[in-house]
């Protein structure tokens, strides 16, 4: 009788929140745990990124669980949680990934597994679960048609004369972005993070050129969509919003450069001694299941896990699956690690700064 109470109000508290079948197997009791805790709280989470609103709408409708966030920046995030340790009051907390590696490494972090966490590639995850990554951005050519006669299709194209003061890209010392395109010029030229010579060079080159119409230290994308900018370095993401969301359509082409690219992933973790961990690990499951996943494609940044099915509404908006193999996924904590320096070689190539 005992147990069949306890399953009783497992699917009284799921109905009661809209839950249809489980997402996965245990779900109902974690749910249920989670919602005799005080509600979630989501570290860095801001609601018009990465489609984060709809991920809130559909885990409350799911699970009557309230989520509270905020909107500090993957640094500032490691630092409040450094400053909170003694007193957690994040449950999650989201970063672009070499945040959430030096999270991990100062013990901000919970070691969690969530579902599928076996598909995510070892690259983007701590063995343990201290950190994962749950989407990713891939670098590529904004190109506004509007200003550019015909569309660059490689790194060695931007070169061309054609494209006198039209490029535009934002500074590696003062953007994450920035140094994801140093990275990227980098792979494209057949260097690594030991050998980046010739990805510098490269840029440097481009900057003699001529063709680099501004290097800028923050978003340009209401620029772009204004149409004050005919080419712009930037992550996908950026270009399927300028293109779909802010309804520039047919005057957007997409472009993962020939000689290749790379990807630049997102990450989450559970907090260490978080005050509600079991609606932190409802969250988080919630994120990497195939519900959670789609959004985030529905947001037009790619999901996490390797051959996901994207839903259907936007399955043809993105580029071909095999443009994306041009896109290289990084050991981001070793790029971290000598972002000082290559940022550093590019002022000073680049630029010419001392």
């Amino acid at each position: 009788m005992r147990k069949f109470l306890i399953a009783l109000s497992l699917v009284l508290v799921l109905a009661s929140a809209g839950m249809a079948a489980e997402l996965y197997a245990g779900e109902e009791a974690l749910a249920a745990a989670a919602k005799a805790e005080k509600g979630l709280n989501s570290y860095d989470t801001g609601p018009t990124w990465a489609n984060w609103q709809a991920l809130f709408e559909g885990f409350e409708k799911r699970y009557g669980i309230e989520i509270a966030f905020n909107d500090l920046g993957s640094g500032a995030t490691v630092v409040r949680l450094d400053k909170e340790r003694n007193n957690p009051q994040g449950d999650t907390a989201y970063y672009f990934m070499p945040s959430g590696a030096e999270a991990g490494k100062r013990g901000l972090t919970e070691p969690f597994k969530p579902i599928h966490f076996d598909r995510i590639p070892d690259i983007l995850k701590d063995p343990e679960g201290k950190w994962f990554c749950i989407h990713k951005m891939t670098v590529c050519f904004a190109v506004n048609k509007n200003l550019v006669k015909e569309t660059p299709r490689s790194w060695a194209d931007l070169l061309k004369p054609e494209y006198a003061k039209s490029i535009v890209y934002l500074d590696p010392r003062t953007a994450g972005i920035g140094y994801a395109i140093v990275l990227s010029s980098i792979h494209a030229q057949g260097g690594d993070l030991d050998h980046p010579e010739a990805g510098i060079d490269y840029l440097a080159k481009l900057q003699q050129s001529g063709n680099i119409r501004m290097i800028e230290k923050t978003t340009e994308f209401d620029k772009f969509v204004k149409g004050e900018i005919p080419i712009w370095i930037t992550y996908d993401a950026n270009a399927y919003r300028a293109k779909y969301i802010a309804e520039l359509g047919d005057a957007v082409d997409i472009v993962i450069p020939e000689e290749g690219s790379v990807t630049a992933p997102y990450a989450i973790s559970l907090v260490k001694d978080a005050p509600n961990p079991n609606a932190g690990k409802l969250w988080l499951n919630y994120i990497l299941s195939d519900e959670g996943q789609g959004l985030f494609a529905k947001g037009f940044v790619r999901p996490i896990l390797p051959n996901f099915e994207f839903p259907e509404e936007v399955r043809s908006k993105f580029l071909p699956a095999a443009d994306y193999e041009r896109a290289k996924d990084l050991d981001w904590v070793k790029a971290a690690e000598v972002q000082k320096t290559l940022a550093s070689l590019w002022g000073s190539k680049v630029l010419g700064e001392d």
